[in-house]
C-alpha cells in the first residue's frame, strides 16, 4: 500500500474510533444525568398532594388479554395510589395500533376487576411509546400533574420527559419483582433515553394527536366497544 493512501486509512480509522467513542460518552452522560434527576422525584412526593392523573404505562399482554406480570405489577401500584386519594383519574396508556392487539382495554378491565369505578379510568389507545404517552396526557387530555406509575428503569426517562414538556410530576416505582429479559430491557432503555433527550429538545410530536379527552370528565368517553 502507498504511504499516502495507507496515511488516508489511518485517519478514516481514527475518525470512526473517534466518533465511537464519542458516542459512548454522550450516551454515558446521558444516561447519568437522566437517571440523578429522576432519583429526585421517584417515591419521594409530600403526604396529601394530589395529581390530576395517575399515569400507568403500558407494558405486554398476552394473546387473551391477560396482562403481563410487569403490567399487573403497574396496575396494582396504580389501583393503590388511586385508593390512598393520589387522584381522582387514572390514565392507562399503552398500544391499541392494531385490532388483534389492545394493551389499555385489558388495563381497564383490570382495574375496573379491583373496584376502580369505569368513569374514573381513562383509556389513551394511542400511547405507541413512552415519549408518546406522556406528551398526549399533558395535549389530548389537559393533565397540568401526573403521577407516572411504571418500574423504576423506565421511570427515569418518563419523569425526564414530563419535566421537560412542563409537567409536575412524580413517579411512583412498581419493580415489586425480577423480570425475565430486563438485561436487554436495560440496553434499550439506555438508547431510548439518547431519543428522547433529543425529543424532548427538539419538541417532536406524537405519532398521533386526535381531539381533547380533558381529564376533568368521564373516563367513559375513551371506551371503545
Amino acid at each position: 500500500m502507498k504511504t499516502g493512501r495507507k496515511k488516508t486509512m489511518i485517519i478514516i480509522i481514527s475518525v470512526i474510533l473517534a466518533a465511537a467513542l464519542l458516542t459512548v460518552l454522550f450516551t454515558a452522560v446521558v444516561n447519568a444525568v437522566m437517571i440523578e434527576r429522576g432519583k429526585k422525584l421517584i417515591d419521594l412526593w409530600e403526604d396529601g398532594e394530589k395529581y390530576d392523573c395517575i399515569l400507568i404505562l403500558g407494558a405486554l399482554v398476552s394473546d387473551d388479554g391477560e396482562p403481563s406480570a410487569m403490567l399487573r405489577d403497574r396496575l396494582d401500584r396504580g389501583i393503590e395510589l388511586y385508593f390512598s386519594g393520589v387522584s381522582s383519574k387514572i390514565l392507562v396508556s399503552g398500544d391499541h395500533g392494531r385490532e388483534d392487539y389492545d394493551e389499555v382495554n385489558a388495563m381497564k378491565d383490570y382495574c375496573i376487576g379491583r373496584g376502580v369505578p369505569s368513569g374514573d379510568v381513562f383509556m389513551d389507545h394511542a400511547g405507541f411509546c413512552t415519549y408518546d404517552s406522556v406528551v398526549r396526557a399533558k395535549k389530548v387530555f389537559g393533565c397540568d400533574s401526573v403521577m407516572i406509575v411504571t418500574q423504576t428503569y423506565h421511570l427515569y426517562r418518563a419523569l425526564y420527559i414530563a419535566e421537560g414538556i412542563g409537567l409536575r410530576c412524580a413517579g411512583s416505582s412498581a419493580s415489586a419483582r425480577e423480570y425475565g429479559g430486563q438485561l436487554m430491557r436495560d440496553a434499550r432503555e439506555c438508547l431510548a433515553r439518547v431519543k428522547d433527550t433529543g425529543s424532548v429538545l427538539f419538541n417532536v410530536p406524537p405519532a398521533y394527536l386526535g381531539d381533547p379527552l380533558p381529564i376533568s370528565e368521564n373516563g367513559d368517553i375513551t371506551n371503545d366497544r
